[in-house]
């Protein structure tokens, strides 16, 4: 999948509010702000590992959404595949986890300019020149008119020529709220990707397979061989394994299966976590870096799940690490001060 061509990702440019240090949403009436966004994440991280990248959307045009495309613009993202139409921005809040309590994410994203908007996108315009599209189930499952167009950007990626990089991200909360065919639409995506990112239990509710076993390796294994007969234009499905001991401190491997092979990586802890949101789509970007730089399957695997053990160290949903620095961590653990 070497290339070096110019990459797209398609989706919505989010703000995320989020309640400071440990606190409960609104226990004190200040809220932490950034950007984010699945695949504004992706975007940002690929443009930090030197690639280059656009973002196609639609934002509000008023302060919020301009202030998203500056934040783009700022890492070096091409923004110009972003139209701006009447209407609010997307939202979602977070309340940080801490000790047995969970992170927990709200989300304020229906009826947004993007949600209105998606559909209308023209997608040879949005995909002239560019070598690879990466898209989101998340988009997907925002409402009827996000996966109308999710669907018809894969499909026009495939008619012209391009690859298409696909991250599950099944969010149940979304799905229910319009009560959309998950399954349906997430398959016929599926159908039209290169490289999935997903696991099991993605598979499972997409093919209403069921998989057994303890073994999260044998698990996803089998998950592969299931998704690789139902789809044959997949070449590669990817994923992460955490184990979480605690809210702050986790385990975290990569697998990556191909057709004829499969690779895996050892266990990185993090600990403390600093902020876990985005740390898979620094992993679906540092594999995309990866296998696009020419890297070898296990390489490019190893890269990725460094650049999402990175990403954990740093605040918000953009992994700000960069190549170089993701290459050091591969190369050493220390902790020395670098000077």
């Amino acid at each position: 999948m070497q290339g070096q061509g110019r990459l797209v990702c398609f989706g919505e440019i989010l703000i995320r509010l989020s309640a400071p240090d440990s606190e409960l949403l609104l226990q004190s009436p200040s809220l932490k702000v950034c950007f984010g966004g699945a695949e504004a994440n992706v975007a940002v991280s690929l443009a930090r590992f030197g690639h280059e990248v656009g973002m196609l959307s639609v934002a509000p045009d008023n302060a919020l959404g301009l202030a998203g495309i500056d934040e783009l613009r700022r890492y070096g993202v091409d923004t110009s595949g972003v139209t701006l139409t009447p209407g609010r921005q997307g939202l979602y809040f977070l309340t940080p986890g801490a000790g047995p309590r969970p992170s927990q994410v709200l989300y304020d994203r229906a009826g947004s300019a993007f949600a209105f908007g998606a559909a209308g996108l023209d997608w040879d315009a949005g995909l002239a020149g560019a070598e690879w599209l990466h898209v989101s189930g998340i988009t997907a499952a925002i409402g009827p008119q996000t996966a109308q167009a999710a669907i018809a950007a894969v499909k026009a990626a495939k008619r012209l020529g391009l690859k298409v990089s696909m991250d599950c991200n099944y969010r149940a909360t979304l799905w229910q709220a319009w009560d959309g065919d998950a399954p349906a639409i997430l398959g016929e995506m599926l159908a039209h990707a290169d490289l999935v990112f997903g696991d099991h239990r993605d598979i499972a509710l997409v093919l209403g397979a069921s998989f057994k076993g303890d073994d999260s390796h044998g698990l996803r294994r089998q998950a592969a061989a299931v998704a690789f007969n139902a789809y044959p234009t997949l070449r590669y499905l990817a994923c992460t394994d955490r184990v979480q001991h605690t809210v702050d401190h986790h385990d975290l491997s990569g697998f990556l299966f191909g057709r004829d092979d499969a690779w895996r990586t050892g266990s990185r802890s993090l600990n403390p976590i600093v902020d876990r949101i985005g740390g898979g789509d620094a992993f679906a970007a540092g594999l995309i870096h990866g296998l696009r730089a020419g890297l070898s399957e296990q390489a490019s695997l190893d890269f990725a799940v460094a650049a999402a053990a990175l990403k954990h160290a740093i605040p918000g949903d953009f992994n700000l690490a960069t190549r170089a620095e993701v290459e050091g961590l591969l190369v050493s653990d220390s902790l020395d001060v670098r000077r």
